[in-house]
């Protein structure tokens, strides 16, 4: 994993509760993990990824909260990118 101590928190959060994460500390991961946004607005925020296919991670926030869907697709995207190195 990267270092990051609260990021590490979160992504423990994130595996143990997806449907109860921050769409605050998800965005804050994502940052952490591809970088800045490539599109943010609204309610959408969508990041772009390394690899071909379909490269980009996008959550949403739903008052406040990140929807669990995504979240997982999050912790995908991470494990995937930590498998390439």
């Amino acid at each position: 994993m990267h270092c990051m101590k609260s990021g590490d928190k979160v992504i423990e959060q994130m595996r143990k509760e997806p449907a109860n994460v921050r769409f605050s500390a998800l965005f804050g991961v994502c940052e952490t993990y591809f970088g800045k946004p490539r599109q943010q607005g609204g309610s959408h925020a969508i990041f772009k990824t390394p690899w071909p296919g379909d490269p980009r991670v996008n959550i949403q926030n739903d008052k406040g909260k990140a929807k669990a869907y995504q979240v997982r697709q999050v912790l995908l995207a991470i494990e995937k990118l930590e498998n390439m190195k």
